[in-house]
């Protein structure tokens, strides 16, 4: 069985960026696995009112594992470190928790954040950092030629404008995943603390207008079989669809 895992900080970064991939490839039967560095604990919480950052987390992990079963991650880590705190962790540290999970899981693929966490998010930072060091390391554990594919989750040049963010690496390719919208949609609604960041990324998504979800998602591929692969490229007028187990 093919095995995928995704590498991020917080409930949510999953389904934000890749819901429609995940339950895209748990149905063509893959093994999902999701690390989440932070369960959320300095988040907003929403319609929600709790007595310490301990039951945010408490409920912000409840949320991510609703999303978890409807998209198809069939593997869970939780590091729960501080939310907010990802940079102040020792780096050799957090890359070596996401190494181990690499180690036990051997992924044929492995998705993490660009080095500007897409939002500039501190934990997205450093989550990315300490994924591409744990990249480099678990290689070696491989065979030669059998080194996992890995990607950065990406956002097109013209959408990274319209959410006013800065421009960051070009998408290599993208992911059709117009037949699991609705399992993204329906994920996205499960982080209901989170229901401002929700609203303001997928407007209607809340309240069952699942309009504002696109048809595609977005990555760069950044080493495969052991090799770097050229991220400095510009972005391609008509992007290639792409298949994460061949490695494009």
């Amino acid at each position: 069985m093919k095995k995928l895992l995704f590498v991020y900080a917080h409930p949510d970064d999953e389904t934000f960026g890749n819901g429609g991939t995940i339950a895209k490839y748990h149905q063509l039967g893959v093994e999902v696995s999701l690390i989440s560095a932070t369960s959320g604990c300095k988040g907003k919480s929403g319609e929600y009112t709790f007595q310490s950052k301990e039951q945010l987390a408490a409920h912000r992990e409840g949320e991510l594992r609703k999303a978890c079963d409807i998209l198809g991650v069939s593997n869970l880590i939780l590091y729960r470190y501080p939310d907010g705190g990802l940079k102040d962790v020792d780096p050799d540290e957090l890359s070596e928790r996401v190494y181990q999970s690499i180690v036990d899981i051997k992924p044929d693929v492995i998705v993490t954040f660009p080095p500007d966490g897409i939002t500039a998010h501190p934990d997205h930072i450093a989550i990315s950092l300490a994924t591409d060091k744990a990249v480099l390391r678990a290689e070696q554990e491989y065979s030669a030629g059998e080194e996992p594919t890995y990607y950065y989750a990406a956002i097109p040049k013209a959408v990274r404008q319209a959410m006013g963010l800065a421009e960051g690496l070009a998408p290599t390719g993208r992911i059709d995943m117009t037949e699991y919208r609705h399992l993204k949609a329906e994920a996205l609604r499960q982080h209901r603390t989170q229901v401002y960041s929700v609203d303001r990324g997928y407007p209607g998504v809340m309240q069952g207008d699942d309009s504002s979800i696109g048809s595609e998602e977005y990555y760069t591929l950044v080493r495969k079989k052991g090799q770097p692969a050229d991220v400095t490229g510009e972005e391609v007028g008509v992007m290639p669809y792409l298949e994460l187990f061949n490695g494009q």
